[in-house]
Order: structure tokens, then C-alpha cells, then sequence
């Protein structure tokens, strides 16, 4: 039998391959601006493939969230698997956020920095605002569909699918026809998401060298302790998640995570959370999740349930307190910790949202902004960390909603449906 190298070995070779190009170019490179240059040009891979998935998002939520929710049946359905759905997501976020908090407390990055603090009037020129209920309700409905899908508004596109999916339920046979032709526009997507995924290796491999050839593995040493520090915590949210997914899925939560290590990888390789949707929701079908579910529950995690992205801010927020010895209660804290709540959701979809969110968060706590340019340098290698924590939260929060809606098929039928009907991301979802 012939060996065929798996997705996941192609991007972890790719990865090394990347660091080792970039590396050289570092060294070879007469300047910074050269550098910065080739750079450049070896990144045209990787954003030419982050524009691919991002071309693809928005389609693809649209059309399989449609025809899940127009199988659920009725309103009452979506509003169940909704409430769930929220439920497991504000207290992931509330746990991410203390862990972020906790650790921070307890292996205080930010103390005896041996590096030279910006000054407290240096700007960074992140755009930042305040969290309002009224902005953040208003957004959520969108002026136009086109808008939303132009725009990649994954929350925007998400509630008029909604409304969509729905009243297509509520037409019955009448709608039929419409469900077919979506169902069939979710299975072309699917179809060119697996093309677009041949160039997953090559994309890991630009992105990696691009990000190294710029920053050298210098800038790395000088963080260690930083970098040391909230990868621990991650970690230890790696290991609160799995557990919490235990209690519900039991052993079968490490068939998930077996399931969605190529999308692990993407989503750490590349530090975009997107780029690992389309393999998540793959892997989900193999682990018995009924589309009508993953579909639903996948678009509103990614903007409700950024575990590794929770995690940091509190982390960050402590870490600039501490490098410029800024003492904070724990009153102060947990009331940081509850602001974070609410305005890293109204954040989310901006870009570089955590950096946002925290430059937001400083100032509101009479922090120096400038400490976030502590963390700008290595932001990149810290979102690769963030990015690949999300994708496994909102597997495992899927997964568990899908086994409380009893929508969660046993291994046993989940391998008969693979071994008869192919790759369920290949089959119908009227399911």
C-alpha cells in the first residue's frame, strides 16, 4: 500500500520548511527594509489563500445554515439550539477570561522586565471605541445582505439566515424547491473549499517565512518569558475545555480532537480562525454532527466564543499593569474581567479584535496604551496560539450542543454513514 503523507504532516512540514526560508532571509537580508520587502512578496501565498477562505465564509454559512435551519422544522427549534448554543458560550468566555486572569496573578509575566517600557504618551493607532448596547444591538441586523456578504460579517449574515431558514420552514413543500437549490450551493462550496485546501502547505509555508524573515527567532528569545507564560495558559484552557467536553461527550471528545488536528494547525499556522472553519465543519460531519447543528452553532462561535482570544485580553491587560507596576485590586480585576465580557463581543469581527479590545480596555482602567506596544512584535506568533484555541472551543461547544439536541450520531453510525454514503461534507444535509 502506498503512504500518502496527511494534511496535517504537510502543514507541519511546511511550518519548518517556512521558519528555516524565513530564517535565512533574516540572516541574508543587508537590512530590515529588504527584509520587510522579500517579505512581501513570499506573503502573495498566504493572503492570496486567507482572501480564498474569506471569498468562501460568508457563502458557505449562508447556504448550509439555510438548509439546517429549514430541516430543523420550526421556530421553536432555533430558538432552543440558539439559547445552548449562548449558554455554553458566555460561560466558555467567562472561564477563558479567568484563566487569563489567574495566571497572569500567578506567574506575573510583567514583573522585572528586562526591556526598556514605551513611554506612557506613545500612541499605537489602533482605532478604538466604546461599547454601547445600542451600536452593538444595531449591528448585529444588517442594512443589506450584500452588505454583510461583502463585508464578511459573520453575525450579519448569521441572523438573516435565520430569518431566511425559518420562513422557508414555515412554507413547507412550497419552499422545497428553494432549500434544493441552497442545499446544492452549499455542496459547490463545499467542492471548492477542498481545492482551495491543496494550497493549505504552500500557504503555512509563505506565512511562516514571511512572519520569521521580518522578526528573525531573536525577538522570540527577548518575549521567552511572556511567550512561555501565555502558552502555559493556554494550556491550562486546553485542558479545561477537553475536561468540560469529557463530562458531556465522555472519551469520544478525543476522537474530536483527533478529527480536527489538520484544522488545529491551519488555524495556528496561518493565525486566522477562518481559515479553519471550512475543515472544522468537515470534521465535525465525521464525528457525527448533524449539519443542522454545526452549521448553526460554528458562524455564531466564531463570534461569540473566541476562547484563546478571552484568554489573552485578561492576560495582556495584567501583563502591561504589571510591566508598568500598576497595581490592581481584585475588585478592580474582576470588574475588568466582567467589562471584557461585553466588549469583546461588540468587538468581534474587527480586525486584530484583541488588540483592539485591549487598547479599550486600557485606557478605561487608566493603563498606558503604549504597553500594548510591549506585544505588537510578537502579536503574530501570539494569535497562531489564539487562533487554533479558538477552533478547538467551538468544535467542542458544537459537538456538545449537538449531543444535548440529541443531533449526535454514535461512532458506530457515524462510520457505517461514511463507510455508505461517502464524506457526509459530500451528502445531502436534508437530514
Amino acid at each position: 500500500m502506498k503512504f500518502r503523507l496527511p494534511l496535517a504532516g504537510w502543514i507541519l512540514l511546511a511550518m519548518g520548511l517556512g521558519v528555516l526560508i524565513g530564517y535565512t532571509i533574516f540572516l541574508s537580508a543587508p537590512d530590515k527594509a529588504s527584509a520587510t520587502e522579500i517579505a512581501g512578496h513570499i506573503s502573495i501565498v498566504s493572503d492570496v489563500f486567507l482572501r480564498l477562505i474569506k471569498m468562501l465564509i460568508g457563502p458557505l454559512v449562508f447556504s448550509t445554515l439555510v438548509v439546517g435551519i429549514a430541516h430543523m422544522g420550526d421556530a421553536g427549534a432555533v430558538g432552543r439550539v440558539f439559547g445552548k448554543a449562548m449558554l455554553w458560550f458566555m460561560t466558555a468566555s467567562l472561564l477563558s477570561l479567568a484563566v487569563g486572569l489567574i495566571m497572569a496573578n500567578v506567574l506575573q509575566p510583567g514583573q522585572h522586565l528586562a526591556l526598556p517600557l514605551p513611554p506612557v504618551d506613545a500612541t499605537t493607532s489602533l482605532q478604538t471605541s466604546a461599547f454601547t448596547l445600542k451600536g452593538f444591538v444595531t449591528h448585529l441586523v444588517p442594512r443589506s445582505f450584500a452588505e454583510a456578504l461583502a463585508n464578511n460579517e459573520i453575525l450579519q449574515i448569521v441572523v438573516f439566515s435565520m430569518f431566511l431558514g425559518v420562513a422557508l420552514a414555515a412554507l413547507g413543500e412550497k419552499a422545497q424547491g428553494l432549500i434544493r437549490l441552497t442545499d446544492e450551493l452549499a455542496q459547490a462550496m463545499l467542492l471548492i473549499t477542498g481545492y482551495v485546501m491543496k494550497l493549505a502547505p504552500l500557504a503555512v509555508m509563505a506565512a511562516m517565512a514571511s512572519t520569521v524573515a521580518i522578526n528573525g527567532l531573536s525577538i522570540l528569545a527577548t518575549f521567552a518569558v511572556f511567550m512561555r507564560d501565555f502558552y502555559l495558559g493556554l494550556g491550562v484552557l486546553w485542558v479545561l475545555l477537553v475536561l468540560a467536553g469529557t463530562l458531556f461527550l465522555g472519551r469520544r471528545v478525543f476522537s474530536l480532537l483527533h478529527l480536527i488536528k489538520e484544522a488545529f494547525l491551519l488555524a495556528f499556522a496561518t493565525a486566522s480562525s477562518e481559515s479553519a472553519y471550512p475543515k472544522l465543519l468537515a470534521a465535525l460531519d465525521h464525528f457525527g454532527v448533524k449539519r443542522k447543528i454545526s452549521s448553526f452553532v460554528m458562524p455564531m462561535g466564531y463570534s461569540f466564543n473566541l476562547d484563546g482570544s478571552m484568554m489573552y485580553c485578561t492576560f495582556a491587560v495584567l501583563f502591561i499593569a504589571q510591566a508598568y507596576g500598576i497595581e490592581m485590586s481584585i475588585g478592580t480585576q474582576i470588574l475588568m474581567l466582567l467589562t471584557l465580557m461585553l466588549t469583546s463581543k461588540g468587538l468581534a469581527g474587527v480586525p486584530r479584535a484583541s488588540l483592539v479590545v485591549i487598547a479599550a480596555t486600557l485606557v478605561q482602567f487608566d493603563i498606558p496604551e503604549a504597553g500594548l506596544l510591549l506585544i505588537l512584535g510578537i502579536d503574530t506568533f501570539l494569535d497562531m496560539g489564539r487562533s487554533a484555541t479558538n477552533a478547538v472551543g467551538n468544535s467542542i461547544a458544537t459537538a456538545v450542543v449537538a449531543k444535548w439536541e440529541g443531533e449526535l450520531t454514535t461512532e458506530p453510525q457515524t462510520q457505517a454513514e461514511i463507510a455508505d454514503e461517502g464524506a457526509p461534507a459530500a451528502k445531502s444535509m436534508a437530514s
